[in-house]
């Protein structure tokens, strides 16, 4: 039972691969096409699944050593180049419905920034009410830091915490700026400088708190500067698109090597050790090769999907209640694992990893569904996938016609 944990390395590709077709000879397929993208993201919410419960389960720094049983070790510092795909197909994409509907930016806070922050907030609250439950000890302070995210109540909120700061970089740009590749050039200023902030804050139990903050924070810029020269970009690739690939794919390690080398040499640590000045130093030289590789790795996966186009029911439906999984399943990886994070003990332990996995899954499937319902509630959006299908006017006419028949 404790080896099958291991069958997530068979299963994942089958995941990823049924149902793909591949594109022969001088054929490519449009691998960043909505479809295709949003069924990457479907995968990419399940690893990024895999990486909380491999920290939970795997990583080096679980106390005591007897906890740790290995299985997703693979996983455990892999956060970060997942989001990084993420954090591309957003600047991508809102690059790409500037110029292609017409006044984007009217509306655009309700359209792109809202959803995002009541996705935060809601999950907030969630987490904030279970912590109680399995008796969490608050003070006031605690409290309103919790509940106003400033400390996160939900410890994977970072990714939405500073996703709506670059999608206003880019409103900000965009709208004051009328010259496209100045307006570019100014969200990627603004990203950097985020970047650079982040270097200059130790780590602390509020935002920015470390590293993960914005070591792939570059891929928004990148996204956005890719769809600009998109179509200077594509047809020269596809003329050397063998070439690019084998170049690509032979480098990713090595990268990734050196990338830990600068990690261990420098680090994004020091505090209590060595001055100020010189952990910021430290920072910014394991932050570009953090960069470096992240873009790296995106562009392996958007090389690979010229040739093969992903995509089946499953990864479709998972394509679309992606943020929501994204934000709750973590409630299910905190429950069952060792203990809750800030230190409470979790209220059932699950021994088994492949069981954990499978628990915290089925899950969070659910809850992403009914989470995504209420936010379309709120929102005023039509739900694609419900729970119980309750049709309100049917039963305000049901009332109205019984309290007519009970009159006559």
């Amino acid at each position: 039972m404790k080896n099958l944990i291991y069958s997530v390395y068979v299963i994942l590709p089958i995941i990823l691969l049924w149902g793909a077709k591949f594109s022969k000879g001088k054929n490519f397929n449009d691998g960043l096409s909505l479809e295709q993208t949003k069924a990457f993201q479907g995968f990419l919410a399940i690893c990024i699944m895999l990486h909380h419960i491999a920290q939970k389960t795997c990583a080096s720094w679980i106390q005591p050593q007897s906890r740790i049983v290995h299985g997703l070790d693979i996983f455990v510092d892999m956060g970060f180049l997942l989001v990084s795909v993420f954090l591309f197909f957003n600047g991508y994409g809102v690059y790409k419905s500037f110029h292609s509907k017409e006044n984007y930016l009217n509306g655009y806070f309700k359209k792109r920034i809202l959803p995002v922050i009541l996705a935060l907030y809601s999950t907030t609250l969630i987490f904030f009410v279970a912590r109680l439950l399995i008796g969490e000890k608050m003070d006031a302070m605690q409290v309103i830091l919790y509940l106003t995210s400033i400390k996160l109540c939900n410890p994977n909120t970072w990714y939405v915490i500073v996703l709506p700061f670059f999608y206003l970089f880019f409103y900000v740009s965009f709208r004051f700026i009328k010259k496209d590749g100045l307006a570019v050039a100014a969200t990627t200023a603004l990203v950097i400088g985020y970047m650079l902030l982040g270097t200059r804050i130790n780590h602390n139990d509020f935002w920015i708190r470390g590293e993960w903050w914005y070591n792939c924070a570059i891929l928004f810029p990148v996204g956005i500067i890719f769809a600009k020269f998109e179509n200077k970009i594509i047809p020269f690739v596809q003329k050397y698109y063998w070439a690019f690939l084998i170049v690509f794919l032979a480098a990713y390690y090595p990268i990734r090597i050196g990338s830990r080398m600068l990690g261990n040499m420098f680090g994004y640590y020091g505090e209590g050790w060595l001055p100020q000045n010189v952990i910021i130093m430290n920072r910014r030289i394991t932050l570009l090769g953090h960069s470096i590789l992240c873009t790296w790795f995106v562009m392996c996966w958007l090389l690979m999907g010229m040739k093969v186009k992903i995509g089946n029911k499953f990864l479709k439906f998972m394509g679309t209640i992606t943020l929501e999984f994204y934000l709750i399943h973590g409630l299910f990886v905190e429950l069952f694992g060792w203990q809750f994070d800030g230190g409470v003990r979790s209220p059932h332990h699950i021994k088994y990893v492949i069981v954990y996995v499978l628990v915290v899954f089925a899950l969070g499937v659910p809850s992403a569904i009914l989470l995504q319902n209420i936010h379309n509630l709120i929102l005023g959006k039509k739900s694609k996938y419900k729970l119980v299908d309750i049709n309100l006017t049917n039963i305000v006419n049901k009332k109205d016609n019984t309290q007519a028949n009970k009159t006559a």
